[in-house]
């Protein structure tokens, strides 16, 4: 048969199977299946039939659309229908512009019983804590370059409130613009938790135990940060709750353990804080001065610093001991200042001691009148014969290599103890043992 004689179904010719299949696979059987039989006169009937029927079929699907369209409201119009179906009246036919199914089936919330008893305790903690929680931030004034004087933020964290007298706690990097040098910010701010903000004094600072202590003047009632006992012991592997304000996002809650007890870590007053509280619970920037609580929502550090290569949560977290900020805290709400102990002497920096090829404190001055120099400790002195020096390499049994080995050994004593120093004395190798009495500085 040549190719022009055979028919080939359309779309339309589809519709007609399906419409009237008998009239279909008559039609197309002679052509499709019986290639050696058929004439033209045979095809032709067929082929009007299905004009016949595609004709009637295109007509009657174009008056039920126009009718639908006439006899809908206007809002009907341009609301699709979900699902239609195909000429065949069971194949669906899918509106993309339909609505969106229903969603999924509402799950009704546990009651309070449901929780875990971690869950419940979690949140126990933090509506007894958070009140005590406060924002810090220090602003500072600046120029705009048409010579505008304007007021920045200059930096921000987290501290609590140390009683109702209005005495807040946080770090020393926290409230002081330069806290090595005592610096304090131009201006300071406290926003507590029901979102008052306080312009805040500087009472005082500790750089070596990253301990600042403001004061917010308020008629309103303050909620204090529950401490914890006298003598009240940590253990590794309880849980630790943060609360702070990591990147501004205030009375954020994170949760933890202890990791570790007993850190030494240095401190931003170049000296190093001993007995550091390492947790995992999650500290970012911002979560500086904020409490570090235990399971009864009691303070048992202050978080401080963490450990990262890139400046966010690591999982190492340190944080200022609870029996540290207990001893600070008062002494700088008294006078202003922590009190610190020493020997009444003044020290060369620490590379004059590898230049002399010794380890330990070189003393540099010694007033004459005071304990140690009636103890017979000399400060540097020149001879003809070359330069005299007092190395202190020892206290108490303790060597001392750096000023942190003997600021840690004399930093929990008190004014008027004595201690014995192993002192180096060069030129020679001459070691002696020199007691002397310890004064407030």
């Amino acid at each position: 048969m040549p190719r022009s004689s055979v028919v080939r179904p359309s779309l339309a010719s589809l519709a007609l199977i399906a419409i009237a299949p008998m009239l279909a696979i008559a039609s197309l059987a002679p052509s499709g299946c019986d290639r050696g039989s058929g004439s033209e006169s045979e095809a032709k009937p067929a082929a009007e039939a299905k004009g016949e029927a595609k004709t009637e079929a295109t007509t009657e699907t174009k008056t039920e659309t126009k009718a639908e369209a006439k006899g809908a409201p206007e809002d009907a119009k341009v609301q699709p229908v979900a699902v239609k179906t195909g000429p065949d009246g069971a194949t669906p036919m899918v509106d993309p512009q339909a609505a969106t199914p229903p969603a999924t089936p509402l799950v009704p919330e546990p009651p309070p019983s449901a929780r875990t008893q971690d869950e419940t305790n979690t949140i126990s903690v933090f509506e007894a804590a958070a009140p005590a929680t406060v924002f810090v931030k220090q602003t500072a004034i600046v120029q705009d370059r048409a010579m505008r004087a304007q007021e920045v933020e200059a930096g921000a964290g987290t501290g609590f409130i140390w009683n109702a007298d209005g005495y807040i706690v946080t770090n020393c990097h926290v409230a002081l613009a330069d806290c090595p040098s005592l610096r304090p910010a131009p201006r300071l701010s406290v926003t507590l938790y029901d979102q008052k903000v306080y312009d805040a004094k500087l009472v005082g600072a500790d750089p070596f135990k990253d301990i600042a202590v403001l004061k917010i003047e308020t008629s309103d009632k303050l909620v204090p940060i529950r401490r914890v006992p006298e003598g009240h012991a940590l253990v590794v592997g309880q849980k630790t709750i943060a609360i702070g304000n990591p990147f501004g996002l205030d009375h954020t809650l994170t949760t933890g353990v202890i990791s570790a007890m007993g850190r030494e870590v240095k401190g931003i007053g170049g000296v190093t804080i001993s007995e550091m509280v390492q947790t995992d619970a999650a500290i970012n920037p911002g979560n500086s001065g904020g409490p570090l609580l235990d399971s009864r929502g009691q303070l048992i550090g202050m978080n401080t610093m963490i450990f990262s290569a890139s400046g966010s949560s690591a999982g190492i977290g340190f944080a200022v001991p609870h029996t540290v900020i207990e001893r600070v805290v008062p002494q700088i709400i008294t006078n202003g200042r922590p009190t610190r102990v020493g020997l009444g002497i003044s020290i060369l920096d620490e590379a004059i001691a590898r230049r002399l090829g010794v380890q330990g404190v070189v003393v540099d001055r010694v007033a004459a009148t005071s304990p140690a120099g009636k103890a017979g400790l000399r400060a540097i002195t020149q001879t003809p014969t070359g330069w005299q020096v007092d190395v202190i390499v020892g206290v108490d049994g303790e060597r001392v290599k750096i000023y942190d080995d003997l600021y840690k050994v004399v930093e929990s004593k008190a004014p008027g103890e004595r201690v014995k120093l192993s002192v180096l004395r060069l030129p020679g190798e001459e070691l002696l043992t020199i007691e002397t009495e310890l004064v407030e500085l």
